[in-house]
């Protein structure tokens, strides 16, 4: 049996990377499309690489599995159904796990949780490009399978908001902040991990018309998240708890994220995709990548980006709070 042809637009992202190495080592036929090369991952090896933007080639060739790992715009999904309607067997869009509905009324979320979010823009767009994939799919039959991702991770990415910052506040013996009381839930799951539910997907008839959450089965409260990095340290961490409202007038561009998702329990029922993809286990507990994370900033300066102004802003919450 051939192999199945698969084009990535996109493919070196922080989920995408992993995917696209895991696809290759399953015997896909790999064609990846970027704009530019990401310095921050090494280079996949054994697919095809295009250099270019999408939108501005005439034509991109027939593929059993075309994925956009960057569309974000009910816009580009409807460029990207007039481009590949009829020229691929399945096309994979990667939404967001954000785009259930917030507050969340029920746990565990599941795929059939409504589809809305009144805080976070980017969510929205997720939620209007899956409509009209839907649409098409009901239509014409344009073989749409969304994925819809939690907080995905590998190791040069820190899931606590303000990145490396607050870490080096934690390897300082600073306060971070944490929002609300750090006790809600959060899913993380590392890029291995979704790389192996995600391939599963991958030219399986089954997946045609359907949505998949896929994350970890773990949830953590954000208090042990951030005393996780800390453990990786050597440490512990001082936290001080600011309300997420807060934070978002005092931090704006934290804001859509922490109101629209992050201060929200979630926790994820991953049946469906385990279902259809039997041997789906997610296997990197968080405190393995919390090493990993930490280990890879320390190994170079170059890192170990610490941002003055944030850092201000932190110290500004903090002395409110206290206050």
């Amino acid at each position: 049996m051939s192999a199945i042809t698969a084009l990535f637009i996109g493919g070196n992202g922080t989920i995408s990377s992993a995917v696209s190495a895991l696809a290759i080592e399953r015997g896909v036929d790999l064609t990846l499309l970027n704009r530019g090369t990401d310095t921050t991952r090494p280079p996949v090896e054994g697919a095809r690489h295009i250099l270019g933007d999408a939108s501005a080639l005439p034509s991109l060739g027939d593929y059993d599995v075309v994925v956009n790992w960057r569309s974000f715009l009910p816009s580009a999904v409807e460029s990207d159904v007039a481009r590949f309607a009829g020229h691929t067997g399945q096309y994979v869009y990667i939404s967001s796990a954000s785009a259930y509905q917030k507050p969340v009324a029920r746990l565990p979320i599941t795929e059939s949780t409504p589809l809305r979010n009144d805080f976070w823009q980017y969510s929205r767009d997720k939620i209007a490009s899956e409509d009209v994939l839907v649409a098409a799919y009901r239509s014409s039959g344009f073989p749409v399978t969304i994925v819809r991702p939690s907080h995905t991770y590998d190791r040069t990415a820190v899931v606590l908001e303000g990145g490396w910052t607050q870490l080096d506040r934690i390897r300082r013996g600073q306060p971070i902040v944490v929002h609300g009381d750090g006790t809600s839930l959060w899913t993380l799951t590392h890029n291995t991990d979704f790389a192996r539910a995600f391939v599963g997907l991958l030219g399986n008839p089954r997946s045609i018309g359907e949505a998949y959450t896929v994350t970890s089965d773990e949830a953590l409260t954000w208090d042990a998240i951030a005393q996780l990095y800390a453990a990786a340290f050597g440490t512990t961490a001082e936290i001080v708890h600011v309300a997420s409202e807060t934070i978002a007038r005092t931090i704006p561009e934290w804001g859509p994220g922490l109101l629209g998702d992050k201060a929200h329990s979630v926790i994820f029922d991953n049946a469906k995709i385990k279902a259809l993809v039997p041997e789906y286990t997610a296997t990197v507990p968080f405190w393995r990548g919390a090493r990993e994370t930490v280990e890879w900033h320390l190994e170079q300066a170059s890192r170990q980006s610490v941002h003055a102004g944030l850092n201000a802003q932190l110290d500004a919450l903090v002395a409110a709070a206290r206050s």
